[in-house]
């Protein structure tokens, strides 16, 4: 039996605010950082004289470091509470992103951005259970897609600022500004980000269940679910970073200048931010089948449009599209499964979730490098992406026709109580 939690958040609205606020401003800076190694690329392969294989695994480590990051940080949670797991995640890859600034060499680069991926994975798992936790479960969709936007805009951030650094050498102040701006904000983090769950909340039934690796992720008629969860995950976030992080270089080995890159990079973006924030409220009022389909179909169409453009018109505006449905799919993903699992066991949930969807981000990347390196042609590569988003698409519908048919069973059980 799946014990329920009371909120650990008081059910005021300042407090709520002021919870998603704090998650919002972390995803900030875990989109900027993301989007960094992308945007400076070119001057870091430059610099560095790394081969294109080189280039693939500084795209893929932090996203490698992103797996352990996310299992450790979700396990603790359930165990100790959110807060200051995600404070020490902040800080973590705050430090270690600016440290990528010093690096001298492809070593000591993919260590630095490893560590760095470390904290983020940490940091995410949790930013998603306390947006979840901290309003009505009606609105947890929302909530999750209104602290997700965050990555979008970060990310859009680095990618307009981006261009402004250009000369030798100044592709570290990226790096400079990705890293002190998370140390800083780390006491406003302690004061005023709400712990929204904790040990004492939980009754013995919870905290044996929640001791149990394998029963939170298979037990309870769990096991599809979270199979589903994995594999639309994995097949997402191959393709959402692959995009993320080749987008400019592909952009540029067609001829297009740096500046036009960045704009195509900006309109994935600003795409992506609506498409998070538009697809989120969606979930919280019409089918959760009826918006993962929509999704899907719409990534389909976005990468279809990326493979055929030609002009830097038709490639700003499939850019738009696909990162509207690519990166606002991948936080109603993230929506999903906090809602796949029960409060007690949401932090382990949700973090093996993002450590498994960190293999496709670190395989993405990689497997990009490949095939670039066997093609240069991007319409090419980005075509090479439509079969696994349909695989992971085929894996969201089945998602959520499971969590609806739960859910409707579950709530004449709530009502009771």
């Amino acid at each position: 039996m799946t014990t329920s939690v009371p909120n650990a958040v008081p059910k005021k609205s300042s407090t709520m605010y002021m919870t998603l606020f704090m998650c919002f401003c972390i995803a900030i800076l875990e989109g900027f950082d993301i989007q960094s190694i992308g945007v400076v690329a070119s001057s870091i392969q430059a610099e560095f004289n790394l081969s294109k294989g080189q280039l693939g695994w500084v795209f893929s480590a932090a996203t490698l470091g992103m797996f352990p990051g996310a299992i450790v940080a979700g396990r603790l949670s359930d165990k100790i509470g959110r807060k200051n797991i995600l404070i020490f995640s902040v800080a973590l890859f705050g430090i270690m992103s600016l440290f990528t600034a010093f690096t001298t060499d492809f070593n000591s680069l993919v260590v630095a951005r490893f560590l760095t991926g470390i904290g983020m994975g940490g940091a995410l798992p949790l930013m998603i259970a306390m947006s979840s936790e901290s309003v009505p479960e009606r609105w947890s969709a929302t909530a999750v897609s209104v602290m997700y936007a965050g990555v979008p805009f970060g990310a859009g951030i680095t990618a307009l600022i981006a261009g402004g650094f250009t000369g030798i050498g100044e592709w570290k102040n990226i790096f400079y500004l990705g890293g002190l701006t998370p140390i800083a904000i780390l006491p406003l983090l302690f004061f005023f980000l709400k712990e929204t769950y904790t040990k004492r909340e939980v009754s013995q039934d919870a905290i044996k269940e929640n001791t149990d690796f394998k029963f939170i992720l298979f037990g309870e008629g769990r096991t599809a679910s979270t199979i589903q969860i994995w594999l639309s995950f994995l097949g997402t976030l191959i393709v959402l970073y692959f995009i993320l992080n080749w987008l400019p270089v592909l952009m540029q080995n067609n001829g297009l200048s740096m500046k036009s890159a960045s704009n195509i990079q900006v309109a994935y973006q600003v795409g992506g931010v609506c498409g998070v924030l538009i697809l989120g409220w969606l979930l919280s009022n019409i089918k959760l089948r009826s918006v993962v389909i929509m999704i899907y179909i719409g990534i389909l169409l976005g990468l279809s449009a990326l493979t055929f453009s030609k002009s830097l018109t038709a490639l700003v505006l499939a850019s738009g599209i696909s990162g509207f449905f690519i990166t606002g799919g991948q936080s109603a993903l993230y929506a999903l499964a906090a809602r796949a699992y029960s409060k007690n066991m949401r932090g382990t949930g949700v973090g093996v979730a993002v450590a498994v969807g960190r293999i496709g981000s670190f395989v993405g990347p990689l497997l990009a490098g490949m095939i670039f390196s066997y093609n240069s042609n991007s319409s090419f590569v980005i075509g090479s992406s439509i079969p696994v988003i349909i695989i992971a698409g085929l894996a969201a519908i089945l998602l959520a026709n499971n969590i609806a048919r739960r859910e409707k069973i579950d709530q004449p059980a709530l009502m009771k109580n």
